[in-house]
């Protein structure tokens, strides 16, 4: 960090990144030269076969040449572990080793073709084993060049091209730049950025149709990820570095906590409100039919070693006319799985939809005897058209009759839950429901983008049906203006599982995180490799957080300014990659505040974060406020207590009867419990 500057413009990687690349190359090099010398050394004085000449100078050559490259590789290994990540002063000759290296591929891939040119021409009458060797060599130098080529793509940055104009411009701040040419520069800089965005999200989504719903979406997310990162000029190693050092930070808060503080939110079982135990009980039973919406992946991800086997006799079984499955489920193993894990029957559906396009996500209306309701069940994201849902994140207004304050939310599941809202009533769905069962009530759930479009549409039929309820499991955080959201409070129950990354998603907290990493990286006097190094130790097998030195007090004041402000190389250091950012950029607009909707219920486990594979884990649960959601937590668990299948098991775990049950239908000795 910054960036590295080499052949004329800015790479996605710094100096300081090279060490592990280098020292994976130096390692195979090493052994290709030993290998090579051993070669030559039991041959030596017996080439003799036609070719015997040329093969002895071509090994000398390669020994030769092998050993310079080795020699370079030794040279970039020791100079890019040199320094810290902001003092990039020791690694200055790095780019100078790059073109030395540089310069070295052309030699190699000369030998490589006269390697070849000697196996297919001169190689009669020599032993196999000095053939083999030369194939072996030229097959290796080839699977570098090659791989060396890849590592070249994903380190350019389309960005990183030196940006025109006068030197004093370059070395200015961005907040200097107050010319008419100045700012014309930093709007071009900007629409480039996003451009490029743009050009990334259609080769990512190139098997989808490039229709105008497409072009709209692709464009409103290029617009939101560059301005994202247009502040700091870090590279990918920076942002894993700041993740390894901040979660060490928070475990160590955590492991510091008053115990007496601790206690003081852990309250007997029979000081609770019984209502919680019943919302967990409902909450646990709705899980199922939002993790049903998946289909067959998520029931063959649940049951690996049944799951294929239960479903293979069904899928291709033709299902009765009267049931209406709508695209997507050809071969009928969608439905056959959302049968196996409601327990439904086929006359239980009153409509199942598997089509899927952007801004419209599959779902089904069942009727749930058991607790006598219509049952609308949204899938969650399972396909790329589902990401670009999620990732239309700019606010939209979604008025709603009786609600005081401004209502607006998360465009992509406001337009996905505007489209079930339409087919539930202008196609007389749930119409069709009541009128087979008119006292039942209606309840929505889902997970993750379903759980975030189950409770908008529950606020659109809300005033429609007053009696509905909706569950939503790990809904994400920027979602629902903050008066939707004490709206939502009366009908809807949000589910979080522990540190669970997508409820505390938003973009306050982005930039949140994005600050706090800046802190962490521009502060450690360590060099990157082994914080990497010991990261992934801590992650692994844990231990004792690294106590690495900072200076984090005496700048805390002078970091808890705009980044625009600081006068450090995270924004002004690189003279080829200007901050894109300005105050009158879009990204500086206000970003308006977005929240988890309804009453949250957060689920965590009762005991020590790190536990063996084989322990039985027990869940504790409380009422949460959306103030415990303004930060992302990082943890090894952020995805994973994310998936359903571990949402459901920490519900079952905590309602079914077991010895610690902690929703026991009868109450005797319950008081011994702590939920």
């Amino acid at each position: 960090m910054p960036g590295m500057i080499a052949f004329g413009r800015r790479w996605g990687i710094a100096s300081d990144d090279l060490v592990f690349s280098g020292s994976f190359e130096l390692f195979v090099r090493v052994l290709w030269w030993i290998w090579t010398l051993a070669l030559y050394t039991l041959h030596k004085g017996k080439f003799d076969c036609s070719g015997g000449r040329v093969l002895h100078s071509y090994l000398v050559v390669l020994l030769v040449l092998l050993a310079f490259i080795i020699l370079s590789l030794c040279a970039i290994v020791y100079v890019s572990a040199q320094g810290t990540i902001t003092n990039p002063g020791p690694r200055r000759s790095i780019p100078v080793l790059v073109y030395v290296r540089a310069m070295l591929y052309v030699p190699e891939l000369i030998w490589a073709i006269l390697g070849a040119i000697w196996v297919s021409d001169d190689s009669r009458g020599c032993e196999p084993a000095e053939v083999g060797a030369v194939i072996a060599a030229v097959v290796a130098s080839w699977i570098l060049l090659l791989s060396t080529g890849v590592g070249v793509l994903f380190v350019f940055d389309p960005l990183g091209s030196r940006l025109p104009g006068p030197p004093s411009q370059e070395q200015l701040g961005v907040r200097d730049l107050e010319s008419s040419e100045g700012s014309q520069l930093l709007s071009t800089a900007r629409s480039v950025a996003v451009r490029v965005w743009e050009s990334r999200l259609r080769l990512l989504c190139c098997c989808l149709p490039q229709d105008e719903s497409h072009r709209a979406a692709f464009s409103s997310i290029a617009q939101l990820v560059s301005g994202f990162f247009s502040d700091t000029d870090l590279v990918p190693s920076d942002i894993a570095v700041g993740l390894a050092l901040l979660h060490q930070e928070q475990d160590k808060k955590e492991q510091c906590r008053d115990p007496d503080e601790v206690l003081s939110h852990m309250r007997p079982f029979k000081l609770i409100n019984y209502n919680l135990c019943a919302e967990l009980e409902k909450a646990a039973h709705c899980m199922q039919f939002a993790i049903a919406a998946y289909g067959w992946p998520m029931y063959v991800y649940s049951n690996p070693l049944t799951g294929a086997c239960k479903l293979s006799g069904d899928c291709c079984k033709t299902q009765s006319a009267e049931y209406d499955i709508v695209g997507g489920d050809n071969m009928g193993c969608h439905f056959s799985s959302i049968l196996h894990s409601t327990g439904l029957q086929y006359r239980d559906f009153i409509y199942v939809s598997f089509h899927n396009q952007i801004y419209e996500i599959p779902f089904f209306v069942a009727l749930d005897h058991k607790r006598e309701a219509v049952l609308v069940a949204i899938r969650g994201t399972l396909s790329l058209r589902d990401l670009l849902t999620d990732l239309s994140a700019d606010c939209e207004n979604l008025p709603v009759e009786g609600v005081s304050g401004t209502c607006y939310a998360h465009k992509g599941m406001s337009q996905a839950a505007g489209y079930i809202y339409k087919k539930l009533l202008n196609d007389g769905i749930l119409n069709q429901a009541f009128t087979i069962a008119p006292e039942y009530k209606l309840v929505i759930t889902g997970h993750s983008l379903g759980g975030g479009t189950a409770s908008l549409l529950a606020i659109l039929l809300r005033s429609s049906f007053p009696t509905l309820q909706c569950y939503a499991f790990s809904p994400p955080g920027g979602l629902m203006s903050k008066a939707l959201a004490e709206y939502s409070k009366d009908f809807v129950v949000s589910v979080v599982l522990g540190k669970d990354l997508v409820p505390r998603l938003s973009y306050p907290n982005m930039e949140d995180l994005k600050r706090r990493i800046l802190k962490m990286v521009s502060n450690c006097n360590k060099p990157k490799y082994r914080i990497l190094l010991q990261g992934c130790w801590y992650e692994l097998f844990g231990g004792d957080p690294d106590d690495f030195p900072t200076e984090m007090d005496r700048r805390e004041e002078e970091l808890s300014q705009p980044l625009l402000g600081e006068e450090t190389l995270l924004i002004r250091g690189s003279s080829s990659y200007q901050s894109l950012a300005s105050e009158d950029s879009p990204v500086h607009c206000a970003h308006l505040p977005l929240y988890l909707p309804g009453r949250i219920l957060h689920i965590t486990e009762d005991g020590p974060s790190r536990r063996s594979c084989f322990s039985q884990v027990r869940y504790q649960a409380e009422w949460s406020s959306e103030t415990a959601f303004r930060s992302v937590l990082i943890s090894p668990r952020m995805i994973a207590d994310h998936m359903p299948d571990a949402v459901l098991r920490s519900l079952n775990s905590m309602t079914q009867d077991r010895p610690f049950n902690l929703c026991p239908s009868s109450l005797s000795n319950s008081h011994l419990n702590v939920i």
